[in-house]
């Protein structure tokens, strides 16, 4: 086994999981899931059938990624954390032929406490603050907070706000790497 999962985690068969990762107390990894190499997956997270998790994926303590959600390389899930994945969930109706796509997408991460409604996707590098509840798409570099979550501003790579100058170009001020912001949307210059 390429990978380690604590003697209280439940990894059902069927499941992919790539090396090095590590799956903590009291989680339950379901089947057809894809889980790429270096992640981790943190005490009581419940990964739903056919989920896929790119590589170095960091998932907190007591979250909820149901059918339907994708997440690519380098992701954060702030703990307790959720997704949904039925626009009207009812008991007694089933719903699984409605799961709803969410994707989020290279090096977002997602707050602790914040709600992914189903159906729209994060951007790359995105940031979630906590406790938000996400009821549209959102934007690479964007930082979305509150409920129902607003746009308030624009993330560098490392997790840094950005301020665009008079031309719309802004620097890291951990990386100094460069950004420009035109017609609503940031581009990553480099350094």
């Amino acid at each position: 086994m390429s990978y380690s999962a604590h003697e209280t985690a439940v990894v059902d068969p069927g499941c992919e999981i790539g090396a090095g990762t590590k799956i903590w107390h009291f989680s339950h990894i379901m089947p057809g899931c894809k889980i790429g190499e270096r992640c981790n997956i943190g005490q009581n997270v419940v990964v739903s059938p056919d989920v896929i998790l790119g590589n170095n994926v960091k998932i907190q303590n007591n979250v909820s990624i149901y059918t339907g959600v994708e997440c690519e390389d380098d992701v954060f899930l702030g703990p307790s954390c959720v997704f949904t994945n039925v626009i009207n969930p009812r008991s007694a109706v089933a719903r699984k032929d409605e799961y709803r796509k969410t994707i989020v997408k290279k090096g977002a991460s997602i707050g602790a406490n914040a709600t992914i409604v189903c159906g729209h996707n994060i951007g790359a590098y995105a940031f979630i603050g906590a406790g938000a509840v996400v009821t549209k798409e959102v934007p690479d570099y964007a930082l979305v907070v509150g409920n129902p979550a607003r746009h308030m501003g624009w993330m560098s790579r490392n997790g840094h706000k950005l301020v665009f100058d008079a031309d719309g170009f802004a620097t890291c001020p951990e990386t100094n790497e460069r950004y420009q912001i035109k017609d609503k949307a940031v581009t990553f210059l480099g350094e």
